[in-house]
């Protein structure tokens, strides 16, 4: 989890460097924010891409850095939603791009 946990905290670094782009993709209904479905979505990409074997577990192999133990799609996705609540600063349920681009707190 803790390799998970490092490879969230470089998503608002990643934000910046790309601006309004990454934005605009995980807003996917255009409405000018992004909601919880939405970010979820978009960064369990990650995940997908990493689970090299496709089995829905995150092996130590398929980990950055080649360490931890297993993570699930679930374990992945909760920790999504647990970082978009500490982005959403105003506590609206939605991402505005100034939120989406500031460090977790």
């Amino acid at each position: 989890m803790r390799a998970l946990a490092a490879a969230l905290l470089f998503l608002p670094l990643a934000v910046l460097a790309q601006g309004t782009d990454l934005f605009h993709a995980m807003d996917t209904n255009g409405d000018g924010r992004i909601s919880e479905d939405e970010y979820v979505t978009y960064m369990s990409q990650g995940f997908y891409r990493l689970d090299r074997n496709h089995d829905g577990i995150l092996e130590s192999d398929e980990l950055p850095g080649g360490r931890g133990g297993p993570v699930t799609l679930k374990q992945w996705q909760d920790n999504l939603r647990r970082e978009f609540h500490k982005l959403d600063r105003n506590h609206d349920g939605y991402l505005s791009p100034r939120e989406l681009a500031q460090p977790p707190m």
